[in-house]
């Protein structure tokens, strides 16, 4: 048995890769425990006997709350995560049938940490989350607008006279100020207001600011991240940004306190795009994206900061071409917001992307208001088409009259779908969940959006349907240590990174945010939520979110490599383009996927 042992643990990565040597003294260390079908191996709190590698048998993992976040076979490893902080279990781990243990002592899996490179990266999955909150301080990608923005910003009342303004502008050597009334801000003066308006026209000196401000001036919430204000700027023509929080004003970004940080390249697209004459322009720009993704992928920013920043392009093309749509049939005859769903919805577009979207409506329109928006919605899919963002395959568009509805239809959809929820309302419901409003009055949509979440929260039947639904993506899990891979058509032995790999993790966040009732659309920020929000265990959740970053990551890095070579961004990883390594932290992260999954599907993935 010692022998087979030896050949076991001699094939299994990352021991394959170490020196002889360092092999050998690690063999004279390693110990054998057995366990039967039930038996404690640790439990939570208790001090950790060494790293474990499963030789045969199952052992499940649990964290505080008794809930499963691990289910094991033969290969896996775990306990690393307790040797890392102080060698104190942080979970409790149970056989759950016979099994059959390989321990390395604590001091041995130290030793192998300190003095072998690919045995630390193994187990030392923080390392780029390190790496990236040691960069944030430096890129506008990663900082949030919190740490930009000037806390408590000097204020004035809409009666303040321009002259008491302007004195105190000086006093305080400042170039704006935000006008606020009953706590509220209600607008901004600027310098420039001052001279362009005020002195140009020759205003008196007791004018009230009211006259001259800017009333309800764009704001940012202090989590948006540095690149949305640069961005806000760029497609506005702002030199100042309120951040506004709980309709409290808590600070305010200008210019001047973005030259502290290197401007993110994006910000030349967000700017053409803003500026764009015809669709033409806009193509021209669009057309630039994937040797965008490939320069934010090789500067080594994380998936959601690549994703995030190419949906802002596509979200001011959508703006632009509502304007123009605005130009070309004249201003609206009723109120109307133009939302994404799908991917730009989740602010997670890649290098290949379809357009998913609709058009809410208020309500009481005669049918000549109604139809004004066909040809509008036409005109914006059109050129969303003509900049790369494909008709959606299954019309799920604004121009699409199904989708280009008042309110009131919009509300008996949703209450349909959940009162009645059969496969159709199922996917459905799924799209929609992903709403957000891009152009327009997003008042229409915000009273929708939180009864919608309510009321499907409540019911239990539509939720568990809804669960069904999002378990129909597997994870590319073969029989044994392998992937599972496409077995025929053009994309034989590849696995689909989109589907079985991104779709899974985007299903469970959406039916986190709807178990929780939790406000967020982004799949990352959902999850995020939904740890804060004990929807999820912490332990499960943060194993989750470290797995779809691996397994987004891996998709993305995929797509910039075909772009570099010339070729047409896909899904389709072929597992032979990964080393060993690499094939073998993928694994893990599916097996965390759908280790989730399952406590979705018995009912463990929420906290009772």
């Amino acid at each position: 048995m010692t022998d087979s042992a030896l050949s076991f643990l001699k094939r299994l990565h990352p021991y394959d890769v170490l020196p002889d040597r360092a092999f050998h003294a690690l063999w004279k260390e390693v110990m054998f425990r057995t366990y039967p079908a039930g038996a404690k191996i640790y439990d939570l709190g208790e001090d950790m006997d060494g790293l474990f590698i499963v030789e045969s048998g199952q052992v499940t993992v649990r964290d505080e709350n008794n809930n499963l976040i691990s289910q094991l076979g033969r290969e896996n490893s775990f306990g690393e995560r307790g040797l890392m902080k102080g060698g104190t279990a942080v979970t409790s781990a149970y056989a759950q049938e016979d099994t059959r243990l390989i321990c390395i002592p604590p001091g041995a899996f130290h030793k192998l940490r300190a003095d072998h490179d690919a045995y630390r990266r193994f187990f030392d999955r923080s390392r780029e989350t390190e790496k990236t909150d040691a960069l944030s301080r430096f890129d506008l990608t990663r900082v949030q607008v919190a740490t930009l923005m000037v806390p408590n910003p000097v204020t004035c009342a809409p009666t303040t006279t321009i002259q008491n303004a302007a004195k105190k502008m000086q006093d305080k050597r400042i170039s704006c100020l935000c006008v606020v009334a009953q706590k509220k801000l209600i607008g901004i003066l600027t310098v420039r207001d001052l001279s362009g308006k005020a002195l140009a026209q020759g205003l008196p000196p007791n004018t009230p600011v009211s006259d001259i401000m800017t009333p309800d001036p764009r704001v940012l919430s202090p989590s948006a991240i540095g690149s949305d204000v640069l961005h806000m700027m760029m497609e506005y023509r702002l030199g100042h940004l309120p951040i506004v929080e709980a309709g409290k004003l808590v600070g305010i970004v200008t210019q001047t306190d973005l030259t502290r940080f290197q401007a993110s390249n994006t910000a030349g697209f967000v700017s053409e795009a803003a500026r764009a004459e015809t669709v033409d322009d806009l193509a021209t720009v669009t057309k630039r994206i994937p040797h965008l993704l490939v320069q934010l992928v090789a500067a080594g920013n994380r998936h959601d900061v690549v994703t995030r920043m190419i949906t802002d392009i596509a979200d001011v093309v959508t703006r632009r071409l509502l304007a123009m749509a605005v130009e070309k049939y004249g201003p609206p005859p009723a109120r109307y917001v133009w939302l994404a769903c799908g991917s730009q919805g989740r602010q997670e577009q890649t290098g290949v992307s379809d357009q998913d979207n609709c058009l809410i409506l208020e309500d009481d329109l005669s049918e000549t208001d109604l139809a004004y928006f066909e040809p509008f919605a036409q005109c914006v899919s059109d050129g969303l088409d003509a900049c790369g963002y494909v008709y959606c395959p299954g019309d799920m568009m604004a121009t699409n009259p199904r989708w280009r509805q008042p309110v009131s239809v919009w509300h008996d959809y949703f209450q349909h779908w959940i009162k009645s929820p059969s496969k159709e309302a199922q996917m459905l419901a799924s799209v929609m969940f992903d709403l957000r409003p891009i152009g327009g009055d997003f008042s229409l949509f915000d009273g929708l959006q939180a009864e919608t979440l309510k009321t499907a929260s409540a019911n239990s039947i539509f939720t568990a349907h809804m669960a069904t639904n999002a378990l129909t993506h597997g994870t590319p899990l073969g029989m044994l240590k392998g992937l599972a891979t496409i077995r025929s058509g053009e994309n034989r032995n590849t696995v689909d990174m989109k589907l079985s790999g991104v779709v899974p993790v985007v299903d469970l966040g959406r039916m986190y945010a709807l178990q929780g009732e939790l406000d967020p659309v982004n799949t990352r920020a959902r999850l995020q939520a939904a740890i804060a929000g004990r929807v999820i265990s912490e332990s499960g959740g943060r194993d989750l979110l470290d797995a779809y970053d691996l397994v987004a990551q891996t998709r993305l890095e995929h797509q910039a490599r075909l772009i570099k070579q010339g070729k047409a961004p896909d899904n389709f990883l072929p597992p032979t383009k990964l080393s060993a390594f690499e094939r073998s932290h993928l694994r893990d992260a599916f097996v965390v996927i759908k280790t989730m999954q399952s406590a979705l599907m018995q009912g463990r993935g929420v906290l009772g």
